[in-house]
């Protein structure tokens, strides 16, 4: 019988179980700090996407980011209702865009249109775009894990598990 008092995720940390999985998650976190893209417009993009996944694990993460980054209360909260909000460069705007496209069903035609990738390819040269669509993918490869094992918000990845 456990003894641990506190937050608890519904699984132990994966890597013991599948350690393949480091590398993967390894090279998507290569990718996202390329440089091509502020680090600032991935942590939105990717605050919107835990979001839209119903994670708290994901907001708490990336709310947290932004705050140690210097970012405003405004700018953070004004991410869930970013197409109102007036805080937001047009590149981050596209980056949050593209992100509420990919993760949201559109029932009445594809969820990135020409018109979005058009608006994308006018803000982002083809690294900076491929950069993002792995932003979008590294949240993707790691939202089952989110939504499933439930990770400890506010705990460092490594430590976000109860073993």
């Amino acid at each position: 019988m456990s003894t641990t008092t506190g937050p608890r995720s519904r699984m132990p940390g994966p890597i013991p179980f599948v350690p393949e999985m480091a590398e993967v998650a390894g090279g998507l976190h290569k990718v996202l700090e390329n440089g091509a893209i502020p680090s600032t417009t991935i942590a939105l993009l990717q605050l919107r996407a835990g979001q839209l996944l119903g994670s708290t694990y994901f907001t708490i993460r990336e709310t947290g980011t932004l705050r140690e980054a210097g970012e405003s209360e405004e700018r953070i909260t004004a991410v869930a209702t970013w197409p109102d909000a007036t805080c937001f460069t047009a590149p981050e705007r596209v980056a949050l865009e593209l992100a509420e496209a990919v993760l949201t069903p559109n029932p009445s035609g594809e969820r990135v249109p020409d018109s979005l990738y058009a608006k994308a390819s006018a803000c982002y040269d083809t690294k900076a775009l491929w950069t993002l669509v792995m932003a979008i993918a590294h949240i993707g490869f790691f939202a089952p894990a989110a939504l499933i094992a439930k990770p400890i918000p506010g705990m460092p990845p490594g430590r976000n598990y109860t073993d």
